[in-house]
């Protein structure tokens, strides 16, 4: 097996110009150089292009922009498709990455050929990148199970995958405008197996504007149905588990009041009836 890769660090980056600066300042601090960066920008509308004029002459990090916004799926699947790199790895405009974070994750992939992604715990930090907690929310998959049927964070940054196995899947799929990071966790897991590091190698930023605040998180859970009903299409099974419908009922419909924009109330119950539905079948 090869030793000595090619990491592409992906950044889809939209008018986050004010945090994006750290983001990339944080792969540059990394003790594994062999790195690109790669990032798409989807038509920003702040200073992000006065920004972009820094790295101009740094042959490391390359910038593409979308001629108009195209959403989260289309950039982040441009992304891949731009990397050069047998190893390939997101990393939020708004966030940042530990030091070892890629010589650590170079490792895990030089374990076997058959890891298809491998994923670690992350550091919850305030709108200064201070470091507040790690989160629990990330855990090693059970024994016996599968990312499919876990709890919807089980899996958390920092994610790293094979290009080459990622090649075999549909790839991101570019209509998402939540949920691609599921989507192409679940694709990962139909062409390889997963590796968990227990260690914080992500600074996770948590501040106003962040996409999983106030109502996004209901529309994030949305999405988040939508790929999970795709992939069981995908992989010839009729239902995900009772865990969706619980969290669901949990988490967002124990709220006074909903405002979203997309999707509506009635696409949503369309799909709880779904899920109750496909979970009775599979008990009866």
């Amino acid at each position: 097996m090869k030793t000595s890769f090619l990491f592409s660090i992906l950044i889809a980056q939209y008018n986050n110009a004010k945090y994006l600066r750290e983001a990339i300042d944080s792969v540059r601090a990394q003790s594994y150089t062999n790195w690109e960066v790669i990032l798409v920008d989807d038509a920003s509308t702040d200073d992000s292009i006065d920004l972009y004029k820094l790295y101009e002459n740094d042959s490391k990090i390359k910038i593409f922009r979308n001629k108009e916004n195209k959403g989260c799926g289309y950039t982040k699947r441009r992304c891949v498709e731009l990397a050069k790199g047998e190893i390939c790895g997101f990393l939020d405009p708004d966030d940042a990455l530990e030091p070892e974070a890629l010589n650590l994750m170079i490792n895990g992939h030089l374990e076997s050929e058959k890891i298809s992604l491998i994923y670690s715990r992350y550091t919850i930090c305030d709108e200064n990148l201070n470091r507040k907690h790690i989160s629990q929310r990330t855990e090693k998959i059970p024994h016996n199970s599968d990312y499919l049927h876990s709890a919807r964070y089980i899996i958390g940054h920092f994610v790293s995958f094979k290009k080459n196995l990622y090649d075999k899947t549909e790839g991101i799929s570019p209509q998402l405008k939540r949920a691609v990071d599921q989507d192409l966790y679940l694709k990962m897991e139909e062409v390889g197996s997963f590796l968990f590091i227990d260690k914080p190698l992500y600074l996770y930023r948590f501040h106003k504007g962040g996409i999983s605040m106030h109502d996004n998180n209901y529309k994030a859970f949305y999405w988040h149905m939508k790929v999970v009903d795709t992939a069981c299409q995908r992989r010839g099974i009729i239902y995900k588990s009772e865990d969706i419908i619980a969290e669901m009922i949990k988490n967002n419909f124990s709220r006074t009041t909903i405002t979203v924009e997309e999707p509506s109330l009635k696409d949503v119950m369309r799909y709880i009836y779904r899920y109750i539905k496909n979970i009775f079948t599979f008990f009866n």
